[in-house]
């Protein structure tokens, strides 16, 4: 059944909460929100506020990312917004900023179990070109870990790889001090006008 992928509007947020959200509703949980708030925000530590930021977010007018489906099953989510809306990305020592163009940037991928090494994220990386372009982006750009071939583990995958964005037309354009599970990040971008 082929995927399809969609903005994570508020009327999607449930679909969202079965991908990011915890079993236990106050767990400690990232909902994708690392790069968005500053490390120093304590309001933001516990499941329930964060749970709250991002159906937030679901609600403004350009959705904080996309969400994939098999048929009517939500498979996975890809964050992308305007880098200006990561404030620890726009701040960050370790991923540089390559020049002074407006860009785009997809932060995390999260695949459900069971629809994992099905090319899911192949699918919501080609979903969050669309949605940029749709939204006037003119470039986009993920910081992947470039793992040389490598597997890498599963608990540092949401950064994607090297070899994910090739496949969808990126091309590296600088190195960057940041790893991710021993691995180092590059920077990608893809012309999306």
């Amino acid at each position: 059944m082929p995927i399809e992928v969609r903005p994570a509007t508020a009327e999607r947020f449930g679909d969202l909460e079965m991908v990011l959200g915890p079993k236990a509703p106050e767990a400690p949980a990232c909902w994708c929100l690392s790069y968005r708030l500053s490390s120093g925000d304590l309001r933001f530590k516990n499941g329930t506020s964060r749970r709250a930021v991002m159906r937030d977010l679901c609600s403004e007018p350009v959705p904080p990312g996309v969400l994939a489906y098999r048929g009517d099953e939500v498979v996975g989510w890809c964050s992308v917004s305007p880098r200006s809306s990561y404030r620890r990305l726009v701040h960050s020592r370790v991923i540089p900023h390559v020049d002074d163009r407006p860009v785009w940037s997809v932060t995390c991928f999260v695949v459900r179990p069971g629809f994992r090494r099905q090319g899911v994220a192949v699918e919501l990386l080609e979903g969050a070109v669309a949605f940029a372009r749709d939204q006037g982006a003119t470039i986009l750009e993920g910081y992947p870990a470039d793992t040389a071939g490598k597997r890498l583990n599963g608990a540092f995958a949401y950064t994607g790889t090297r070899s994910l964005f090739e496949r969808v037309g990126f091309a590296v354009v600088a190195n960057t001090t940041s790893t991710t599970g021993g691995v180092p990040r590059v920077v990608m971008r893809r012309d999306i006008e």
